[in-house]
């Protein structure tokens, strides 16, 4: 894995030698993290929606519980199919950890100019071997992310803002848009997994994509949920 990443860092950095480097991307990271960094918690109302071919899932209402840096609670009366990501989107899950980042290009996304900022976590533990950012960098934060794992191929995450309504760089919407294979469902995965008895079409393909739109709301941004709180929801 070690190969692996010293052959990515050297196509992109091969890539990107062309052009001028005017952005600094460790800086335009840096602003993304400090600025999450003022959310020391919160708790969130969550609606989840699951929109896979084969799965016939419930829409599940649930509380998502933050910490810094890392701590994360989940609490549902049902099972839910949320991908880890829609536990925790912070930017301090994605860079706590030594990463090269390389500045790419300039990007419009749903008509806000980005940076796209590609980054190579180093160490061979790692599930994710490359991450590319799409940076607003009038709000500092992420708008869009996909990623490339070691086992479970490739997923996107976009990431809606109602900065109007909202001081923090919290999202009130998440689209985790990904590919599923019909035998394994990957790990970090759980609900309701019956096969959806209305659709009689055959489709002989082994993975299908699928999306999971989580929306948020009634968000509550550092009200001091102490450490022993995490603790007791792991018993």
């Amino acid at each position: 894995m070690k190969n692996l990443n010293e052959i990515i860092i050297l196509v992109i950095t091969l890539t990107t030698i062309t052009f001028p480097q005017t952005n600094d991307p460790d800086a335009i990271l840096k602003k993304v993290l400090d600025s999450f960094n003022k959310v020391q918690d919160y708790e969130v109302n969550v609606n989840i929606k699951v929109d896979v071919d084969f799965l016939k899932v419930p829409d599940t209402e649930a509380k998502i519980y933050f910490k810094q840096p890392d701590k994360v609670h989940f609490e549902s009366e049902t099972f839910a199919l949320l991908p880890r990501e829609g536990f925790d989107f912070s930017p301090s899950a994605l860079l706590k950890k030594k990463y090269t980042a390389f500045y790419v290009r300039q990007d419009t996304l749903d008509n806000i100019i980005t940076s796209v900022v590609k980054v190579i976590p180093l160490g061979e533990t790692d599930e994710v071997i490359l991450s590319t950012l799409w940076i607003d960098k009038s709000q500092n934060v992420i708008r869009k992310m996909e990623s490339t794992t070691k086992t479970n191929g490739t997923f996107a995450i976009e990431l809606k803002y109602d900065l109007t309504n909202l001081n923090y760089p919290l999202p009130s919407m998440m689209i985790f848009s990904f590919n599923i294979d019909k035998t394994n469902i990957p790990m970090g995965f759980s609900g309701d997994l019956s096969t959806r008895s209305g659709k009689k079409k055959k489709d002989n393909k082994p993975t299908t994509a699928g999306k999971v739109y989580v929306s948020y709301s009634n968000y509550k941004v550092n009200i001091g949920i102490p450490d022993i709180f995490f603790e007791s929801k792991k018993k």
